[in-house]
């Protein structure tokens, strides 16, 4: 089957784009230049499966690592897999997608993000913080011992946070204003 994606993948090629990604210094072996738009239609082409978004988590190509997360099913998601991935998470995009797809559907997702916050790698802070935006958007409490683990990563985050991060945690605080 992941011959069947790389085809697709090829057929949808955007060379212009691949190679602004490359000369931006993407840290991909391989990189087609796939739009996300497009790549959500290639993923709905095929099955969600835990398998198959394991092996395509494993390939060193930015549009496998995209599919990957949407293809897979959060049922199969679990709290070591997550931790893996988001330990692994290569770009903030990949961070991005995952917030957005994946991690809102997770169970444990919130208990999750508040670990990879008090851990503070920068690509899984970032995932965290979207994470949990959308989990608040979706109507998800936190209790007052969250809110206040969460503020407490915040303020040790912010100070040396990069860029994506710091527009995650801005993002995070604006949804948590929100309540």
């Amino acid at each position: 089957m992941i011959n069947e994606i790389k085809k697709e993948l090829r057929a949808s090629m955007n060379g212009i784009l691949s190679a602004r990604m490359r000369e931006a210094g993407m840290p991909f072996h391989l990189i087609f230049g796939t739009e996300l738009p497009r790549l959500r239609s290639i993923a709905d082409e095929f099955p969600r499966d835990a398998a198959l978004a394991r092996q395509l988590w494993q390939q060193n190509i930015r549009e496998t690592r995209l599919l990957a997360i949407m293809l897979m099913p959060a049922e199969d998601f679990s709290a070591e897999a997550a931790n893996s991935w988001a330990d692994t998470l290569k770009t903030a995009e990949e961070a991005q997608v995952m917030a957005m797809v994946l991690m809102p559907q997770v169970h444990g997702a919130k208990a999750l993000c508040l670990s990879w916050l008090a851990e503070g790698k920068p690509l899984p802070a970032t995932c965290a913080c979207l994470s949990l935006r959308h989990l608040l958007l979706r109507g998800a409490e936190l209790t007052a011992e969250e809110e206040s683990a969460l503020a407490e990563c915040l303020a040790k985050l912010q100070p040396s946070a990069n860029l994506h991060l710091r527009k995650a945690i801005q993002t995070l605080k604006d949804a948590l204003n929100r309540k």
